[in-house]
């Protein structure tokens, strides 16, 4: 069984506090087994504040980090030197020190401000809440912190952004260890998407571009029809009749992202609809998506959604027969 160490700090946010319980919790094999332990400790095993109005009565001290195969570390509104001043308090500092090497570690939220400062961070890819994410950046400049997405994935290192991303990022760990079948029945249970499109740049508070500007909506619409055609940056530009850098300026004031990474994104829709929708071989999907290759195809499907075509296939499509679409 793979055990999951949650570690509460003080000023825990309880929601984030109880996902990792919730969602490995749900996790079962064939037979109804457990696929993982899940145990809360605080650092010194006394009671912990929460940001809520209650404490938490916690049964274990911060050692039980060494002896587990996964730490979380949960978001807390009481970071205080950390967040100020990149600095771990010495307690903190003990007891990340003492995990295992080869421990897998996770930060939800603004806990990746306690991972950059263990030095967790450096030069790696990372994420936290979109309101949070250029300050850690100036904080932890060898950090390579993107705003836009829902986590991030760097093998032994993952963060998520605020609040229900921490769910998003689970249920991908529960992906990654079991596959999709019991990541989504988990899912099922806990009710709630086993995986959600797009990122955290879709909340982000953004003014409405005037009247008078010229929008990138009619190009975004071009690019929807041409997604199996070689559509460079130029290409997006010129049909908007822009220079590259205005297009790009204006395209991610209006959507939230890159163009390079919106157009990726609508390839991977496209790509999701017609594994589930028709008979295609997974190569001839990849072409009319706009990847190419099968090859490409697997690699930009599993980087969004974690899973390869042929399991995407075997897992979302309707057990009705699918259409077989004419490959002309």
């Amino acid at each position: 069984m793979h055990r999951v160490g949650v570690l509460a700090l003080d000023g825990v946010i309880p929601f984030e506090l109880g996902i990792p319980a919730r969602i490995f919790g749900a996790a079962r094999d064939a037979e109804g087994n457990r696929l993982y332990s899940v145990t809360t400790c605080g650092l010194d095993g006394r009671p912990v504040r929460t940001e809520a109005d209650f404490d938490l009565s916690v049964a274990h001290d911060a050692s039980l980090l060494a002896r587990v195969d996964t730490v979380v570390i949960p978001p807390s509104h009481a970071l205080g030197p950390i967040r100020e001043e990149g600095r771990l308090p010495g307690a903190l500092r003990d007891a990340l020190a003492a995990i295992r090497p080869g421990t897998r570690i996770v930060g939800i939220c603004t806990a990746a401000y306690v991972l950059a400062a263990a030095g967790l961070l450096d030069h790696r890819p990372a994420t936290t809440h979109w309101r949070e994410a250029d300050r850690l950046q100036r904080m932890f400049p060898t950090a390579r912190i993107d705003p836009d997405v829902l986590f991030v994935d760097d093998g032994d290192i993952l963060t998520s952004a605020g609040v229900a991303a921490g769910i998003d990022l689970c249920l991908h760990m529960v992906r990654r260890d079991h596959g999709s079948e019991i990541a989504n029945e988990v899912a099922r249970s806990c009710v709630t998407p086993p995986w959600r499109d797009g990122g955290q740049a879709q909340y982000i508070q953004r003014p409405v571009p005037g009247s008078r500007a010229t929008g990138t909506a009619p190009t975004q619409a071009w690019a929807l029809e041409h997604l199996a055609e070689r559509l460079t940056l130029a290409d997006l530009a010129a049909h908007a009749s822009m220079s590259v850098r205005t297009f790009t300026r204006r395209f991610r004031d209006e959507v939230g992202t890159t163009p390079g990474r919106w157009l990726t994104r609508q390839r991977v829709d496209l790509a999701r609809q017609l594994l589930e929708t028709t008979d295609w071989p997974v190569d001839l999907v990849a072409h009319r998506a706009g990847f190419g290759t099968d090859v490409s195809l697997r690699q930009h499907l599993h980087a969004a959604i974690g899973i390869t075509p042929q399991a995407y296939r075997r897992t979302f499509r309707p057990a009705v027969t699918a259409v077989t679409a004419s490959a002309g």
